[in-house]
């Protein structure tokens, strides 16, 4: 019979996950008992994604404000600290902040506006045009800002994050000047000790501050990339990637992961006989079109992934090829033309015009994504995804 699925995808259940637990073998178990319960079959080249979220959980890789506050403090010393760049996100960057604050004498706040690195925005950008503003030249005071837009509350969570950020910094009995501009060389006129907490353009300002005459530059990955007194951490990303754990903790990136992926995928070929690709993942990358926000708020989509996951799709536009190539072609005859074109087409198709619109993004960051969608970020309770048919294609 001719098959009719292609890409099936499953959110996993599985216990909840604590620190200590053996990761790999929870993971291995909950797959192989939903594969018994839901009827299905493992196949060479399925798929096995573990949020990131229960690795960290496992390998107990917490830290305290305190934990942050020394490390901070080791670094900056008595120095007024920029903390630039910081994304709005109660989730990601207000523990953060509360470690940074307490570890600081007086911090200078800097906003990116309209919006922060991700799409979180502060004001809408055609106020920006009402205004007469320019978010690439001016920079704004506290005062200034709140003259041109008044008070305005994030889409989603319904925060003002100039008064929630400031607030917090204040609780600790710490000075804090919140100032609005797009230029990390803005804040070299208040301090020359910064810490920038952008995500992605981190190296790109890290590199403009320390060749316009800063000092003391660090970024988040810099703040815990080392144990502070038995802390978790994190060699490769620091802070990057945590998410709010309690009030005054963090949970941060998991670390090490390559090792799991790749004893998963060991015991999942001995129990099953089958090569099954598995990779951590985080936040995906997509855009929403209502808030703008696009997530990927962590370093990375993937921090391990097994070697099967490497690379870009190689694939070809069937509408393409039906429209141009085959036009003359109808039912099982174009079927046929299209089949034997996929069967035979090159190795790397990039720039073909059969390609176009295809979208090479990295496998793990698609994949990632899918799973992101997937198991969400609420109380659906699927940490693991498990997709079969991913590298299928029209001829399968």
């Amino acid at each position: 019979m001719e098959r009719m699925v292609g890409t099936v995808v499953r959110g996993l259940r599985c216990p909840i996950i604590n620190q200590g637990d053996n990761i790999e073998e929870i993971v291995v178990d909950s797959v192989l008992k939903a594969a018994e319960v839901e009827g299905f079959e493992f196949q060479d080249k399925d798929i096995v994604t573990i949020t990131e979220s229960i690795v960290a959980r496992a390998q107990g890789n917490y830290a305290t404000i305190d934990d942050i506050a020394q490390d901070v403090s080791s670094k900056f010393g008595e120095d007024t600290i920029g903390v630039i760049f910081p994304i709005l996100s109660r989730n990601r960057f207000a523990v953060c902040l509360r470690g940074i604050a307490k570890g600081a004498k007086k911090i200078v706040l800097m906003l990116s506006y309209p919006s922060d690195e991700v799409g979180n925005h502060l004001v809408d950008i055609d106020l920006l045009d009402e205004k007469g503003v320019n978010p690439w030249t001016d920079v704004l005071t506290e005062s200034q800002f709140r003259e041109f837009f008044g008070y305005n509350k994030h889409t989603f969570t319904g925060v003002d994050y100039i008064d929630y950020y400031k607030s917090i910094v204040e609780e600790y009995g710490v000075e804090c000047e919140v100032i609005f501009s797009n230029n990390p060389k803005t804040i070299l006129d208040y301090t020359k000790s910064v810490l920038t907490c952008d995500i992605h353009s981190r190296f790109r300002t890290k590199r403009i501050l320390k060749a316009n005459g800063g000092e003391k530059i660090y970024s988040l990955d810099n703040i815990l990339a080392e144990s502070i007194n038995g802390s978790g951490y994190n060699e490769d990303y620091g802070l990057l990637g945590s998410n709010k754990s309690k009030e005054e903790s963090v949970k941060l990136f998991p670390r090490d992961c390559q090792p799991i992926v790749d004893t998963i995928q060991q015991k999942l070929k001995d129990r099953t006989g089958k090569n099954i690709e598995v990779m951590i993942y985080g936040d995906g990358a997509f855009k929403d079109p209502v808030g703008k926000i696009w997530e990927l708020a962590d370093p990375v989509v993937s921090p391990a992934y097994t070697s099967g996951l490497d690379g870009t799709p190689n694939e070809v536009k069937l509408k393409y090829l039906a429209d141009n190539n085959f036009a003359d072609l109808r039912g099982e005859d174009l079927q046929k033309a299209i089949a034997e074109y996929i069967n035979n087409k090159g190795e790397d198709l990039t720039g073909a015009m059969e390609a176009q619109g295809t979208t090479p993004r990295k496998l793990t960051d698609l994949i990632g994504s899918l799973s992101d969608l997937t198991s969400g970020s609420g109380d659906k309770g699927t940490p693991i995804v498990y997709i079969q048919g991913y590298f299928d294609n029209y001829t399968k």
